[in-house]
């Protein structure tokens, strides 16, 4: 018996939010990268992480890269909402990580904090999808 189309999505997006993840990792561990690419790569992998929870809900969302408008659509009783009230910092670097700017370059202080909040967001994603019954990868 094949799964719902929705929930089949939301794995998918949640799938290349964790390759994300896993890409910013190594550029913080050193292995590739420059900081600021790794900080692009944490805020996408939250970005993702969120739409996948909101692809499961089958929620209505608007295409944007502001963290916090995607965590705001989530219900209340999602961990992922009660947990992360403030994702204003990694939004950021949507922006800021890809072009030129008058901003700071990013440093590997930066970028490990990027990280870091963007694996809590895909934790508490799959920790989400857990208690509705959906089983994803680590995170």
């Amino acid at each position: 018996m094949s799964e719902p189309e929705h929930v089949a999505e939301a794995r998918r997006w949640l799938e290349y939010a964790q390759e994300d993840l896993v890409s910013a990792a190594a550029i913080v561990e050193g292995v590739i990268g420059v900081p600021r690419q790794a900080c692009w790569l944490a805020q996408q992998a939250a970005e993702k992480a969120l739409k996948s929870a909101l692809v499961f809900l089958r929620a209505d969302f608007p295409r944007t890269h502001d963290l916090d408008v995607l965590r705001a659509i989530l219900p209340n009783d999602w961990r992922t909402s009660m947990e992360h009230a403030d994702l204003a910092e990694l939004s950021e670097w949507s922006v800021e990580a890809r072009y030129p700017g008058d901003w700071p370059e990013a440093t590997a202080s930066d970028a490990g904090r990027a990280v870091g909040l963007a694996r809590e967001v895909v934790r508490s994603v799959v920790q989400g999808l857990g208690s509705h019954g959906v089983t994803a990868g680590g995170g």
